[in-house]
């Protein structure tokens, strides 16, 4: 399952039942888990931490550096969880002392040449589209899908099930539920098709509209649009989620 072409330095840890193809690179202070796969011309750099099951296309490189001048080559770590499909080209850096660890949860799909800069974490259960770029310390939260070629903003964070237009830059922070598009980017709408298929019940998604017609399309500043949530709609966790996240956005939401 080891080619004899692969590269393994020999203080890294691997797992059972994991295929190495030609020509990939396994630096040290490297761990990896069971049952993943990992293709030709891969690199696996100081720093990794590989779960279970996933699959690792050739060209990926997880583990560089981070891309930060302030990095001064402290100890730092970029993990990868279970289940995940890494694929060409995509590059995942290690953390700065900012956080310490760059983190891709589980069940994830990245496709070709998505960069995970510094201290980001991807939760779990994301398709990120082709070309997508993060810059540092961005948090996305589960099941949220983003398209091709998107560029987010240092520091940005993205609500789980949302739904991002291909192509769209966001400097602000993207609550959780909906639909962004357009240049600049915008919300556009809940996420309709996207809750449905993952089981939201008509009632929920009815709350949920009511929610983000009260912050985006009743002339309300924001802390109205809250304080009118909390009074008329019920506090069903998925209005506890967005009342939390608008309430702790540091860069403001997006508009």
């Amino acid at each position: 399952m080891i080619s004899p072409l692969a590269y393994i330095h020999p203080e890294a840890v691997i797992g059972e039942n994991v295929e190495i193809a030609p020509f990939v690179f396994i630096d040290k202070n490297v761990v990896i888990g069971n049952n993943n796969r990992i293709m030709a011309n891969a690199n696996i750099l100081y720093g990794s931490r590989i779960g279970d099951g996933n699959t690792i296309f050739p060209g990926a490189v997880i583990g560089a550096v981070p891309q930060d001048l302030k990095f001064k080559g402290e100890e730092t770590t970029a993990e990868v969880g279970n289940n995940n499909t890494i694929r060409e080209n995509v590059t995942i850096n290690r953390g700065t002392a900012a956080k310490g660890r760059t983190v891709v949860g589980n069940n994830n799909l990245l496709m070709e040449a998505v960069h995970i800069a510094h201290d980001c974490t991807v939760s779990n259960g994301c398709i990120i589209g082709n070309a997508t770029k993060m810059a540092g310390e961005v948090h996305i939260d589960d099941n949220a899908i983003l398209s091709s070629t998107i560029l987010i903003h240092q520091f940005c964070r993205i609500g789980g099930y949302v739904m991002i237009q291909g192509g769209c830059r966001t400097p602000k922070d993207i609550p959780p539920y909906i639909i962004v598009g357009r240049e600049p980017a915008t919300y556009c709408g809940i996420n309709l098709i996207g809750l449905r298929r993952r089981g939201f019940s008509n009632e929920t998604i009815e709350t949920i509209h009511d929610a983000y017609r009260m912050i985006y399309q009743n002339g309300l500043n924001t802390t109205d649009a809250l304080a009118k949530i909390e009074a008329e709609l019920p506090r069903i966790p998925e209005v506890e989620y967005i009342l939390q996240f608008v309430r702790e956005s540091e860069r403001g939401i997006l508009k």
